[in-house]
């Protein structure tokens, strides 16, 4: 079977186990049993990131405090969540070079991708010096939790927290990325923003204040800020939830928000208009409506940080895109990549294959391109280690 074949049949048997934010246990198990098989040394970290070492030699190393040899390794990580709760249903179905289902191509292609690129660059089953083709530092391949939504990038804080500054780069794999080289990292914050009133009956108690009506006007403040077009910056109310009944004056509901930019003076601009917006609204309420009160509490925060274009892993990186016949575009993103990015630390994003609908239950990945993906990441990683 072609690689590119093994690859989109691992990722949906992996798509076909539900992996929530907060909840990937069985996902991870999955994966974990994975890298046993293929005789690579096991670890699970206590936030539930899995970890395979393909070493350069049989040296053990401290399974606490990383890499004990001074060769630097390579870092390469997918994650395992998926945006979906675990009660979707995550059937699948293939039309011509296309395979749709909630989660394909984010992430369960870049987590096969790990397995994928193993079996590429070792033809034996069992890791050894010689069957390294030259290479001068081991490779962790992770399969690492909470990178969608509230988890708020947790995995992979602790990946970085482990390794620290001591690689030779992180390296992200994102599922439906190709031929983008994410080389920076979009600064994020995330609110839940509370309004509460006494309630009432809808029809005696017509006229008191309703939390539901008090945080739509809120809401319609918030999208009337002008955001900047660069740098690129957005705002979004992800989830609305409050209230009782239909015939119910709502006492509290919340929304979540989501802002982004890729400038961080941008971000923080962004982050005082909303957050003198609520200061503004409790004050006008105080003195006109005592009884409306707003609440806001910081719910996710994910920092910016960048790597040169010029860095030689960035223009290596597109390299192995333009090998492949495509053109590679330099891009920025909310990803695993901004926890090492932030830091000052080597990292970038690469992928695997094209798609669309991600994050929706229509997602689905183009499979003509997996073999091209899989040599791209291939070509990079041989290029990056060998001596």
């Amino acid at each position: 079977m072609r690689l590119a074949d093994r690859v989109i049949e691992l990722a949906i048997q992996i798509q076909q186990i539900p992996a929530p934010t907060f909840d990937e246990r069985k996902r991870a198990e999955f994966v974990r049993g994975l890298f046993e098989q293929e005789g690579l040394e096991v670890s699970v970290d206590e936030v539930g990131n899995v970890f395979g070492r393909w070493a350069i030699d049989d040296r053990p190393l401290s399974i606490v405090n990383g890499p004990s040899s001074t060769l630097k390794p390579l870092i390469v990580s997918a994650h395992l969540d998926t945006v979906f709760p675990k009660e979707t249903d995550l059937q699948i179905r293939r039309e011509g070079e296309r395979v749709f289902g909630p989660g394909i191509g984010d992430n369960s292609l870049g987590v096969a991708a790990l397995f994928g690129l193993l079996w590429g660059l070792r033809p034996s089953p069992h890791p050894s010096p010689e069957g390294r083709g030259g290479f001068v530092g081991d490779i962790w391949f992770v399969a690492n939790v909470c990178e969608e939504g509230l988890g708020d990038l947790r995995g992979m804080k602790a990946v970085v927290e482990r390794f620290g500054a001591d690689v030779t780069a992180y390296l992200i794999i994102e599922g439906m990325a190709l031929g983008n080289v994410y080389h920076r990292g979009t600064g994020v914050k995330r609110y839940r923003i509370t309004a509460k009133t006494p309630g009432g009956h809808s029809w005696s108690d017509y006229g008191k204040p309703s939390a539901i009506h008090e945080l739509s006007k809120l809401v319609v403040e918030l999208t009337s800020l002008k955001l900047p077009y660069e740098p690129r910056t957005t705002m979004n109310v992800g989830k609305i939830s409050g209230g009782t009944s239909v015939n119910v004056i709502a006492a509290e509901a919340s929304l979540e928000l989501d802002l982004r930019s890729e400038g961080q003076e941008s971000l923080m601009e962004l982050i005082s208009q909303v957050e003198k917006k609520i200061q503004e609204a409790n004050t006008l309420k105080s003195v006109g409506q005592p009884e409306v009160k707003f609440e806001a509490e910081v719910i996710g925060a994910r920092p910016a940080g960048e790597i040169s274009a010029d860095h030689h892993l960035i223009q290596l990186a597109q390299e192995c895109i333009r090998e492949q016949g495509l053109e590679p575009t330099l891009a920025s993103g909310s990803t695993d990549a901004n926890i090492p990015l932030s830091r000052g630390y080597p990292a970038l994003v690469l992928g695997i294959t094209t798609g669309g609908g991600a994050h929706t239950t229509n997602e689905f990945i183009n499979t003509g391109l997996v073999e091209k993906g899989m040599q791209q990441l291939m070509k990079f990683v041989e290029k990056v280690l060998m001596k």
